[in-house]
């Protein structure tokens, strides 16, 4: 592909309590998170790569090892990204198999049709703060994009049928100008996530606060992630006020 781009739908979501918010200021929330469970299929033989499994996961929280199954299950306040890491620096594949919690999951991958190719792949989650008070946490693993800024936005519809050109603009419920995430919810659209570095391998690694977005906001939508940085709506022409500038989806 010439341009780099991403799209999904959401999954769906399931329900858990969550400790409340300690702090938030206007424009960045400190917040304990509570536990949540995840689940990795992780092919195990015998009960040596059980301990070996078992023991790169230490600190991480509670782990639960089904070696049977092949599921690995740990009830952690971790990026789901960083049990992974550990679990495949022992030699072994973990494929990502599922969240508890409150929370949002978009899997990024190929489409499988002739609209839309790509080989960027990954995931990313949006969980919920608290119960009561809006806001969610982003977070997510993006592999196969080039090095440097990309724009990351929510987008109105989940419908993938004609790739990115299906899937509509940006979320937004205010008829808000397109802005920057620390922007006023009048100043900005809700889905304007910002920008997303990558490393010079391809990964982007990613993990904020929205305080804007909460996670029945985003069931049914979808993530694009776009060719160039966004420029927040600061720029000197029209598409500044509609995308940043962010270029091909």
């Amino acid at each position: 592909m010439i341009f780099d781009y991403i799209y999904a739908k959401f999954l769906g979501n399931f329900p858990i309590q969550f400790n409340k918010c300690i702090r938030n200021c206007r424009f960045q929330y400190k917040y304990k998170m509570s536990e949540i469970k995840i689940e990795f299929a992780v092919e195990m033989h015998g009960d040596s790569c059980v301990e070996i499994v078992r023991k790169s996961l230490e600190g991480m929280g509670l782990v639960d090892i089904d070696r049977k199954q092949g599921r690995v299950i740990v009830h952690t306040v971790e990026p789901w990204s960083r049990i992974q890491e550990k679990i495949e620096n022992t030699g072994r594949k973990a494929v990502l198999a599922g969240f508890g919690g409150q929370s949002a999951v978009s899997i990024i991958n190929k489409t499988g049709s002739d609209v839309d190719r790509t080989s960027i792949q990954g995931v990313v989650r949006f969980t919920a703060i608290t119960n009561d008070q809006a806001g969610v946490v982003v977070d997510g693993v993006i592999d196969g994009l080039t090095p440097g800024l990309h724009g990351m936005h929510v987008h109105e519809m989940g419908d993938i049928s004609g790739g990115c050109d299906t899937v509509g603009a940006h979320y937004n419920p205010r008829n808000s100008p397109h802005g920057a995430p620390h922007d006023e919810p009048n100043q900005r659209h809700a889905g304007d996530l910002g920008n997303i570095r990558a490393d010079e391998t391809g990964r982007a690694t990613f993990r904020f606060v929205d305080s804007i977005l909460e996670v029945w906001d985003v069931i049914g939508r979808s993530v694009v992630i776009t060719q160039q940085p966004d420029d927040f709506g600061k720029g000197c022409n029209e598409q500044s006020s509609i995308d940043g500038n962010s270029g091909e989806r």
